[in-house]
């Protein structure tokens, strides 16, 4: 099966080599049809400690690290 890829925001950097991505997507919603939005954060695994709040970056899927860590950082955009 293939790893997911997801593209978000960093809101926080504050741990040790573990960054805080939100993940926005819009989805209609079920009943009136209106685009609404939806936003979800995870927890990605940065280790060199270089990625900073409000960069933009690309998570991909991996073996859990830790407790909450299931993701790790591929790039940094911005």
């Amino acid at each position: 099966m293939p790893k997911r890829i997801l593209q978000g925001t960093v809101v926080s950097d504050k741990g040790e080599k573990t960054v805080v991505v939100l993940i926005e997507r819009k989805v209609a919603h079920p009943v009136y049809g209106k685009i609404i939005r939806r936003s979800k954060k995870y927890h990605a695994h940065d280790e060199g400690n270089t990625v900073k709040a409000g960069d933009i970056v690309r998570i991909e899927e991996c073996a859990p690290i830790s407790k909450l860590k299931t993701w790790k950082v591929l790039e940094t955009e911005k």
